[in-house]
């Protein structure tokens, strides 16, 4: 409970008149139902598919049944979504001939992974059979599945600084807009300061090009789960939510990764579920085909993870930009994003 006049940082309504709720310690919620209908229903017309037999697309949607809201609880951002929706396609064989068919998916929800979606598909009561039907049954569900996966990342990209309230010291949590060149500015001139104090190496790249590497390790706290945090890193949904931008992430050992518009590149060489992973990581300005080897290790311990970051193959002059950029760019910005920073006593 909020103690009036000792202090604490979740009351300081006699310092603001608007009462705001400070650091998001109050439950908050948003109605996204409009913006979801829309969203969902641009994302499914978009569907086309194409075959030897002829071609498909969604040509309308008939029923589109549900809500969806964001919640936030003590900086801590919620999804819910419930939806059931129908719709119709529309093939066209090689020869011209028309085919109708629908589209079912009974449990889109939070609550079921994309891969236990039940997306059904059908040709209509008076349509004789066609090979279309297998055609969206295989490409056209992947396809439709495609769609709501893009619709979930939306959904929490595009809401997610909106829910970040202002702090007590009157900054918003969530980082402010920026425009495009603001951005490419940040992720690259980063300071280059060496630590007088870095143990340098030497390095190899596949390329036979030997260049003088340093090493470093770092330390971080998150209020979360090892599970929760694990999957922070590995699920590209959850890395295009907190880097605010595309990412290509590929979450198995010997998958690729691709952030910031390409400013990040590498490979995962070993993860071990919720306790360590394990990477190829690089720049896009480092030497062709330069890697550094980072290596982080989660364990959970009560409501928290701590995090230890092992980083060895860095660019001699390219330390400080590489430790200041994941400071920046992963720990802050998921915590942030996640709610997943310092706890109020």
């Amino acid at each position: 409970m909020a103690k009036w006049g000792k202090g604490d940082p979740r009351w300081i309504v006699e310092e603001r008149a608007d009462a705001t709720n400070v650091n998001n310690w109050h439950w908050t919620e948003r109605d996204v139902t409009g913006w979801s209908s829309d969203k969902l229903k641009k994302l499914l017309l978009g569907v086309q598919v194409e075959g030897e037999a002829g071609n498909c697309q969604v040509t309308e949607v008939n029923k589109l049944v549900g809500e969806a809201s964001i919640n936030n609880r003590k900086g801590k951002l919620i999804y819910f979504y419930e939806w059931v929706i129908k719709a119709s396609w529309l093939g066209t064989s090689n020869s011209g001939i028309k085919y109708k068919g629908n589209i079912e998916v009974a449990n889109f929800s939070d609550e079921n992974d994309m891969d236990d979606l039940d997306i059904s598909v059908s040709l209509c009561k008076d349509q004789p059979n066609t090979s279309l039907l297998h055609l969206m049954k295989k490409d056209g569900v992947q396809k439709v599945q495609t769609a709501l996966e893009s619709y979930v990342t939306h959904l929490k990209s595009v809401f997610t600084q909106g829910m970040m309230l202002p702090a007590a010291n009157g900054a918003s949590q969530s980082q402010p807009s920026k425009t495009q060149s603001q951005i490419k500015v940040n992720k690259t001139q980063i300071s280059a300061t060496v630590s007088a104090t870095a143990p340098h190496v030497v390095f190899s790249s596949t390329e036979g090009v030997r260049i003088p590497t340093c090493c470093f390790t770092l330390k971080e706290n998150f209020l979360t789960s090892a599970e929760e945090l694990y999957r922070t890193f590995t699920s590209q949904e959850f890395v295009q939510v907190f880097t605010h931008s595309p990412a290509v992430v590929e979450g198995h050992s010997g998958g690729k990764f691709r952030l910031l518009d390409g400013t990040v590149t590498g490979e995962f060489t070993e993860l071990v579920p919720d306790e360590k992973l394990v990477m190829r990581w690089r720049f896009k300005t480092w030497p062709s085909e330069h890697y550094a080897i980072i290596s982080l290790v989660l364990k959970e311990h009560g409501d928290e993870t701590n995090l230890k970051m092992d980083c060895k193959g860095v660019p001699v002059g390219e330390e400080e930009r590489t430790r200041e950029g994941w400071r920046r760019y992963y720990f802050e910005a998921i915590k942030q994003t996640f709610g997943y920073g310092a706890q109020l006593n």
